[in-house]
This record gives structure tokens, C-alpha cells and sequence, in this order.
């Protein structure tokens, strides 16, 4: 039996979740609503949690995506 963490794929929500890589290289984590307001080179998400998107940025940690703080 395997489970599956699934995304939402619905960018309109406002309570979603998103991890940024800035351009140091740092990756933040915002909700939808501040999204239009952030320099955003690129972006992973939406995540239906704050859980979600922490673990996201966790495996981008460790995956040499983004830079810890």
C-alpha cells in the first residue's frame, strides 16, 4: 500500500502555499495572496499546507535547489 502526497493545482486559493527561490538563492515560504508581491525567479506550489510546502523546501535543501538559512 503506498501513499501518495498530492498538490492542489488550484493557483486561485488563497489560503495556498508556495515555496520561492530568491535570487540569493534562499527559498522562502509565503501564502497565495503574497505571491504578486515578491520577486520570484521561481517558484514550487501550490501546497494545500504550510506542512507541505516546509517539507518542499526541505527536499530543495537537500537537493542543492535552494540554500538553508
Amino acid at each position: 500500500m503506498s501513499t501518495e502526497i498530492s498538490e492542489t493545482s488550484d493557483n486561485t486559493r488563497p489560503d495556498s502555499w508556495h515555496v520561492i527561490r530568491q535570487t540569493s538563492g534562499h527559498c522562502d515560504i509565503c501564502r497565495q495572496t503574497d505571491l504578486d508581491r515578491l520577486d520570484k525567479p521561481q517558484t514550487w506550489g501550490p501546497f494545500a499546507s504550510q506542512a507541505a510546502a516546509m517539507a518542499k523546501r526541505v527536499g530543495l535543501i537537500r537537493a542543492g535547489k535552494c540554500l538553508p538559512k
